[in-house]
């Protein structure tokens, strides 16, 4: 247990910039709620990722504050600093954050020593290395988990608990505005549906438009699913292809719509399943138990891996990959364009028949 001298009234946690890390946060989270229940808990994020976090009970305060440009971690430790907290969980790895907390005259800061910023923290933890060089492929889930029991739950080696399952919740505002977009699509809010996710930060990680168009149409066909196509606004270009390139499904391309991160919770809430690349909605999908189809190419699946209580099947490019080796490193050989779509098919009709967690 920790000291009682060491536990914090006032804590800070920092939490990741991207969805689906945010999603990986929340095991550790919830288990810093539970050890804390007295303490007044502050969330720093990044605008957007409030969406992503409404309706959950992990914080008493949510700051949404990005520290970009020259000034920006002084202007954010400026809007963090009256709440006065004497500790601050850093979930992040980069340098900016663990300034701004420091500017915040935050006592106790505690994180990774990584990005040149070891200095700035108080409590510092070194991330687990490769022989062969460069970080080793941990999944962000435990990754947060081992920061937060090494030095704020004191949890000994070996000692701890199951990790939590990712969590997030929806509220009725978003349950509202998922009725409207399918209200204003022609779908019935009981229409059963499937969400495909065909986009990706990196063009390398995307599987391919006509696969993607091919698997939609069996998704309505042979199981009568309504599909919807997800994407960032960037990415409508290409959902707008792969639903041109359909033959007989119609689905509904939801960045044409108005989706926000609010309204995917809910409507992925409600999905019967979702097939994804490597991006932010996957863990989503995981967070509410919806059956996954992931595909991986040149991402090892080893970062992400995610303690779904729905099945999740992973599909990579290369299987025969050995352990020793990460994906990134092998751009050609782990292709995302060698999962053949006869693959897909198969598991998401396992997934649709009976969840199972599948790697191949």
């Amino acid at each position: 247990m920790p000291d009682a001298a060491r536990a914090p009234l006032r804590l800070l946690v920092v939490m990741p910039s991207w969805v689906g890390d945010v999603v990986m946060a929340t095991p550790t989270i919830r288990r810093v709620r539970e050890r804390f229940r007295g303490s007044f808990i502050g969330g720093l994020v990044r605008p957007g990722m409030d969406q992503l976090l409404a309706g959950t009970t992990f914080f008493d305060e949510l700051h949404v504050e990005r520290a970009s440009g020259v000034m920006g971690p002084k202007f954010v430790a400026a809007k963090v600093r009256p709440r006065r907290y004497d500790t601050a969980l850093l979930l992040t790895n980069s340098f900016s954050t663990a300034l701004v907390v420091r500017l915040a005259g935050i006592p106790r800061r505690i994180g990774y020593d990584r990005d040149a910023r070891g200095l700035l923290l108080t409590d510092r933890l070194e991330a687990p290395r490769r022989d062969q060089g460069g970080f080793a492929p941990v999944p962000a889930v435990n990754y947060y988990m081992n920061l937060a029991n090494r030095y704020l739950l004191a949890t000994p080696t070996g000692a701890a608990p199951a990790v939590p399952d990712m969590e997030l919740a929806t509220t009725p505002k978003e349950e509202r505005a998922a009725d409207e977009l399918l209200a204003r699509a022609g779908v019935p809010a009981t229409a059963p549906t499937a969400i495909l996710n065909p986009g990706g930060n990196n063009p390398a990680k995307r599987w391919p438009p006509d696969r993607f168009a091919a698997l939609a149409d069996h998704l309505a066909l042979r199981h009568n699913l309504t599909i919807l196509i997800n994407g960032s606004p960037a990415e409508s270009d290409l959902v707008a292809a792969i639903a041109a390139a359909c033959r007989t499904a119609k689905p509904i391309q939801l960045p044409g719509l108005g989706i926000t991160l609010g309204t995917l919770k809910a409507l992925t809430r409600r999905s019967r399943l979702m097939v994804t690349n490597d991006t932010g909605p996957r863990h989503i999908a995981a967070a509410f138990s919806v059956p996954l189809v992931s595909l991986f190419g040149p991402t090892d699946p080893r970062w992400t891996i995610i303690p779904a209580r729905a099945g999740e099947t992973v599909l990579t490019a290369d299987p025969t990959l050995p352990e020793t080796e990460l994906a990134e490193d092998h751009p050609e050989r782990c292709r995302i364009e060698r999962i053949e779509l006869s693959g897909v098919i198969g598991a998401v009709d396992r997934a649709l028949v009976a969840p199972a967690p599948i790697t191949a």
